[in-house]
């Protein structure tokens, strides 16, 4: 008799986790990169509506409003239901974009949600 009973199981199980886990990093890692660049682009945007709050246009200094610009660019965030922070000074208005991420087939060995972000800033062109 031979004691090589249950190896092909192994074999089997050790195979068909490897095959999970690389299936695994193609689907979530393909959904992470689609999440970044989502937050990049709703970033983008925000920043946009922001730096879009001008002032002084008349005195031909035009400048960004900064509290108005602020106000313009969080409510487009929370039209488009992601969080995020807003910074804008006089020539500039920057928004960081946070989403999580669940993963769903690399939760089956063991890895949890993932953070991205993305981040993008607006500056007015005065022609």
């Amino acid at each position: 008799m031979s004691d090589d009973r249950g190896s092909v199981t192994a074999l089997v199980v050790g195979l068909v986790m490897t095959f999970i886990a690389c299936a695994g990093l193609a689907v979530d890692g393909g959904r992470l990169v689609t999440s970044k660049v989502r937050a990049s682009d709703r970033a983008e945007n925000a920043a946009r509506v922001g730096a879009q709050s001008l002032t002084n246009i008349r005195l031909g200094a035009p400048t960004i409003d900064q509290p108005e610009a602020t106000r313009a660019a969080a409510a487009f965030l929370r039209s488009m239901g992601v969080s995020g922070t807003v910074q804008a000074s006089p020539f500039e208005v920057c928004v960081e974009v946070r989403e999580t991420v669940r993963m769903t087939l690399l939760s089956l060995v063991g890895v949890g949600s993932r953070a991205v972000s993305g981040q993008r800033c607006a500056r007015p062109v005065m022609e």
